[in-house]
C-alpha cells in the first residue's frame, strides 16, 4: 500500500462544520492517508483539534471523537433553547434555512443595537466546558502530536493570529470562533480576538512551511460561485457572508498556485519555495441553498444530515481523485466553482 503525506485545510462555517466531520469522516477509513498538520478556523478549529486528540486512540477513537463533539453540540443547543434549530416540520422538509424563524429574526434586529457586552455580561459561552471536555491539550501540545494551526483575528490590529500546538488552549479555540455580533472578544495575553474567518479561512502558509507533505487538501464550505444574482435583502446578506469567508483563502490560493507555476517553470529559484499540490473537497450543491442563518442550526437531524453528505462527498471525491495525490494538483484555479 503506498501511503499518501497530506495536509487538511478545514474552513470555518459553525455549524455547517458538521459536513467536514462527514468529510473527515471518511477520509479516516483510508489506511494510505497519512495527515501530518492541520490548519482550522472556527468550526474547522474545532474539528482539527477533536480529530487530532481522538487519534491517540487510532482512527476509530477519532472517529468517536468527532462523533460524540458533534452530538454534544447538538444536546448543548437544544439544553440552550436555541432560537436557530429546525424544528419538526424543517427537518421532515428538509428546509434547513429557518430563515423566517421569528426567534432568529429578532435575535438579529438585536444584534444592530445591543451588544454581546450587553446582552451577556457574565461573558457566558456554552462551548468553553464543552472543549474542554472533548480536546485533550495536554496530548496536543507534544512534540509527535499532528501540526495544529488555529486562525483568529486581532481585534486592534486587524492582524491575523496563528496560535500552533504549544499555544493551544480552550481561549484559542474560542477566539478561532468568536463572532462579533454573538460573542465579547476573547481576550489572550492582552489581545483580543474575533473570528479567523475574517483573515484566514483556513491559512495555508503554515502547511507549506512545516510540513512535508506537498499536498494539502481543503474542506470549503462556503460556495465560491453562484449562478443568480442575489437580490432579495436575506440573499444579499448570505453572498456577502460568503465573499467574506471566502476572500482570505481565494487570495492565499492564488498565491500559492502563482509562486508553484514559478518554480515548475524554472522562473522562480528558492531553496525556500517548492511546488504545492493543491485539492479541495466541497459539495455545492448541498451547501448553497443554506442560508447563513443555518450555520447555528444545531439540530441533530440537521448536522446528521451535512456529516452524511460530507461522508458521500469525500468518498466520491476519492474514488476520482486518490490516485492524483502526491502527482498533480486536482483543483484548478481556473475553474474554482465551488
Amino acid at each position: 500500500m503506498t501511503v499518501r503525506k497530506i495536509t487538511l485545510a478545514l474552513q470555518g462555517g459553525g455549524a455547517h462544520g458538521a459536513f467536514t466531520w462527514g468529510v473527515l469522516d471518511r477520509l479516516l477509513d483510508d489506511d494510505s492517508l497519512d495527515i501530518q498538520g492541520i490548519s482550522g478556523t472556527s468550526a474547522g478549529a474545532m474539528n482539527a483539534g477533536v480529530l487530532a486528540s481522538g487519534l491517540a486512540r487510532g482512527r476509530g477513537g477519532a472517529k468517536e471523537a468527532l462523533a460524540g463533539f458533534w452530538r454534544a453540540i447538538s444536546d448543548k443547543g437544544a439544553v440552550a433553547f436555541n432560537p436557530y434549530q429546525s424544528t419538526p416540520f424543517h427537518d421532515f422538509n428538509k428546509a434547513w434555512n429557518v430563515d423566517w424563524s421569528p426567534a432568529s429574526i429578532w435575535l438579529d434586529v438585536m444584534a444592530q443595537f445591543v451588544s454581546p457586552y450587553q446582552l451577556n455580561p457574565l461573558d457566558r459561552n456554552p462551548l468553553r466546558d464543552l472543549l474542554s471536555e472533548h480536546l485533550k491539550f495536554e496530548q496536543l501540545r507534544q512534540e509527535d502530536a499532528i501540526k495544529l494551526f488555529i486562525c483568529a483575528t486581532n481585534v486592534l490590529t486587524n492582524r491575523l493570529k496563528i496560535f500552533d500546538n504549544a499555544d493551544l488552549s480552550v481561549d484559542a479555540f474560542l477566539a478561532s470562533a468568536c463572532l462579533p455580533q454573538m460573542h465579547r472578544a476573547v481576550e489572550i495575553d492582552g489581545d483580543f480576538y474575533w473570528d479567523g474567518g475574517f483573515t484566514g479561512n483556513p491559512v495555508l502558509k503554515p502547511l507549506i512551511s512545516t510540513c512535508e507533505a506537498d499536498d494539502i487538501v481543503i474542506v470549503q464550505l462556503n460556495p465560491t460561485m453562484r449562478s443568480e444574482l442575489p437580490i432579495t435583502s436575506r440573499d444579499i446578506m448570505d453572498r456577502l457572508n460568503e465573499v467574506t469567508m471566502n476572500a482570505s483563502l481565494m487570495r492565499e490560493l492564488d498565491h500559492v498556485a502563482t509562486l508553484t507555476r514559478l518554480v515548475e517553470s524554472g522562473s522562480l529559484k528558492s531553496k525556500k519555495i517548492r511546488p504545492v499540490r493543491l485539492h479541495c473537497i466541497a459539495d455545492p450543491e448541498v451547501m448553497s441553498p443554506l442560508g447563513m442563518r443555518s450555520k447555528n442550526n444545531t439540530a441533530w437531524n440537521f448536522l446528521s444530515y451535512l456529516k452524511d453528505a460530507g461522508r458521500n462527498c469525500a468518498d466520491a471525491w476519492l474514488k476520482q481523485n486518490r490516485r492524483h495525490i502526491g502527482k498533480t494538483s486536482t483543483l484548478d484555479l481556473g475553474d474554482f466553482s465551488v
